[in-house]
């Protein structure tokens, strides 16, 4: 079920769950019994690849259908406009300014859209090619992917941001040394991908596997494999950061209810400052449910 590991070539995997997988959005699940292990090489976690949905699901309407959305550039930004002010908090928004950008994986261009004005140039990366048209007449260099990109972009790039995507390529080694071919020597890469070390997965260890884990995620890191992954791609460690994206509401009723309730708070909990010390406190334990690294070329 398990063959050489993708990222490190080792054939040693420990099962880490077994049981059905989210496939799309919350409630539909994979019917039969899913399998994720624990590579013995990297440290890296990975769906057996006959759950996964197929890599090609990226480049048409088929992965936003999957998730019940719509596959329009509306829709998009209304659901990823959101996510920008945690993503802007992870680096330094001044050092953008006149520099060469690129955003791999950048669905219809939200966090493009909301550093405009502050980089020279923008390069757009996204397999989907419902959002091509838009991103192109917004001014940003538009690519497919990251080795289509190389042709005209290698060494260009000052800054190069990938979130929430590492988890979804058939090769994460392939795909971070894609983007390591764009950036110059002095260049920087942060990546986010979900934390494997998500603080649910060891408190309700029947009810959450089957929401964390998904169809369209091949791969689950935490800070040790998704640095190595990077190490054997070309790049050295610069700062990791974990993060906490839902309050304590949230926790509390996945332990009531073992389901997903979203932002909302439960009575008596609205106060912003407990929300704020809940999510800095699983940040600084490592067990918040995100993760932020920030890559350099390896000299």
């Amino acid at each position: 079920m398990f063959g050489a590991c993708e990222i490190c070539g080792a054939d040693d995997w420990s099962e880490v769950y077994a049981g059905p997988v989210r496939d799309g959005a919350f409630g539909s699940l994979t019917d039969d019994g899913a399998r994720v292990a624990r590579c013995g090489g990297c440290g890296t976690a990975r769906l057996a690849e006959r759950h996964c949905r197929e890599e090609s699901i990226y480049e048409t309407e088929r992965y936003r259908e999957l998730l019940a959305e719509r596959p329009d550039s509306a829709d998009f930004f209304a659901r990823h406009d959101v996510l920008q002010p945690e993503r802007l908090e992870q680096f330094p928004l001044h050092a953008l300014r006149d520099r060469v950008i690129a955003d791999v994986g950048c669905g219809a261009g939200s966090f493009l859209d909301h550093v405009a004005g502050l980089p020279r140039r923008a390069i757009a990366v996204e397999p989907c090619k419902n959002y091509h048209d838009r991103l192109t007449a917004k001014g940003y260099r538009t690519y497919p992917y990251a080795s289509d990109a190389l042709v005209e972009e290698a060494g260009e790039v000052d800054f190069a941001f990938s979130f929430s995507v590492i988890e979804h390529v058939a090769d994460p080694r392939a795909f971070l040394a894609d983007i390591r071919g764009l950036l110059r020597p002095e260049g920087r890469l942060l990546v986010s991908t979900p934390n494997r070390d998500d603080l649910l997965l060891q408190v309700l260890p029947d009810a959450y596997p089957p929401f964390f884990y998904r169809t369209v995620h091949r791969w689950y890191f935490d800070v040790p494999s998704l640095t190595e992954c990077a190490r054997r791609a070309g790049f050295e460690p610069v700062e990791a950061r974990c993060a906490q994206r839902f309050g304590l509401s949230n926790f509390l009723l996945w332990l009531r209810d073992r389901r997903p309730s979203g932002h909302d708070p439960l009575p008596h909990l609205e106060r912003p400052i407990l929300d704020r010390f809940w999510k800095e406190y699983l940040a600084q334990e490592g067990v918040g449910d995100y993760l932020y690294l920030t890559f350099a070329p390896a000299r």
